[in-house]
């Protein structure tokens, strides 16, 4: 069980605190304070509600008291972020301001020190190349330190056995937030479940991608100018696909928007996130013509056939993979102000001359990554 308090929420940039103590707790006294004896404060457990114990043996051995060299921020709403569906429109919009802000940290060197004292541990079980470097990138740029591990399914305990339990357990001990990605859908959930600091879903298999999700709402906006009243294709491999899924949870939180799926017979977009957009008044729509929908979309949404998610079965793979290809073909149907986006990596379901054109916003979009995890990494450690 955990303890989580909700301080009311202002503008960030109102310069209003919340009260000094709510229900008794010193609202400046909480588990994201970073992990350094020099700065270890009593804090308040996840699961339980009781002074963490870290905290209390510090305290009481070093006789200190909590210093920080910065001022604590109202705390973020959210102890962890492992699913979409955690986020409402007032976050999101709350969320891309802080990202705004992150852009100008970024392009004035040397940065910020905001994190400065904290550790990162990023756990990843699966590759990653975009996910991993960006949160690390984040971290570093607001002055804060990364422990890292790569394939963690091979190169940690988890090759000897270990539980996830007990490496999250351990993990916790030396940082102060945990990055993870894992190839089982809601192991996010559980890690989440176990550990006392904050912990972020980088990709559970093929169950959800937050933090992608938020960067491809943050470039929409950013390269349309709107999310309300928007035409959304998404493309591909449906089924698997943890980004698509996260995002249209997400676009269901704004007004009058379609969702086209366009993907082989064998990946479709599953029932669950069909019902989802239902039960919320979103219009989707099933297609196999890519390019009547890509004539009436503001964003034409790719993604890759993942060869990794069909196991033994190659020939359902081959069926599906270069079914839907972007080519110039595409691009000469599509509105001006349009915009093909792409997680990332590409095989082939993008063409490389595409890149030249600019309504190819995916490698902006990578780098608004970075962005959304620095705004991220900022809210959860020490708050708005």
């Amino acid at each position: 069980m955990r303890l989580t308090i909700h301080p009311p929420r202002a503008g960030i940039l109102s310069g209003s605190s919340p009260p000094a103590t709510v229900l008794g707790w010193n609202m400046q006294a909480t588990r994201h304070q970073p992990f350094s004896l020099a700065s270890t404060v009593f804090g308040v457990s996840r699961q339980s509600g009781r002074l963490s114990m870290r905290s209390r043996i510090h305290s009481q051995l070093l006789g200190i008291q909590n210093t920080p060299s910065f001022s604590a921020g109202k705390k973020f709403q959210l102890d962890d972020l492992i699913e979409a569906q955690q986020f409402d429109r007032e976050i999101l919009a709350d969320i891309f301001e802080v990202a705004r802000e992150m852009e100008k940290v970024e392009k004035n060197s040397p940065g910020s020190q905001v994190l400065k004292g904290y550790l990162m541990a990023t756990l990843f079980y699966e590759p990653s190349t975009r996910t991993r470097l960006s949160f690390e990138s984040a971290m570093k740029r607001l002055g804060g330190e990364v422990l890292t591990t790569e394939n963690a399914r091979e190169f940690s305990s988890a090759a000897k056995g270990e539980t996830l339990e007990d490496t999250i357990r351990t993990v916790e001990g030396y940082s102060d937030i945990i990055v993870m990605r894992h190839f089982e859908s809601g192991a996010a959930k559980r890690a989440a479940s176990t550990a006392e600091v904050p912990v972020i879903n980088a990709g559970d298999g093929p169950g959800q991608h937050p933090t992608q999700a938020l960067l491809d709402v943050y470039t929409i906006d950013r390269e349309i100018g709107k999310l309300d009243g928007i035409k959304v294709a998404l493309v591909g491999d449906l089924a698997n696909g943890r980004t698509v899924r996260s995002l249209a949870y997400l676009l269901a939180k704004y007004q009058d928007v379609k969702i086209y799926f366009v993907s082989p017979d064998v990946v479709k977009m599953k029932d669950d996130i069909k019902d989802y957009l239902t039960s919320k008044g979103v219009e989707w729509e099933e297609s196999a013509d890519l390019m009547e929908v890509a004539s009436k979309c503001d964003v034409l949404y790719q993604t890759r056939i993942q060869r990794e998610r069909f196991g033994e079965r190659i020939d359902l793979y081959e069926e599906a993979r270069g079914k839907y290809i972007v080519d110039h073909d595409v691009l000469n149907v599509m509105q001006n102000h349009a915009v093909v986006m792409h997680p990332l990596p590409r095989l082939d379901e993008i063409t490389v001359d595409v890149d030249a054109d600019p309504r190819a916003a995916y490698f902006r979009q990578a780098k608004n990554g970075l962005y959304i995890r620095m705004a991220l990494l900022k809210l959860l450690l020490v708050g708005w």
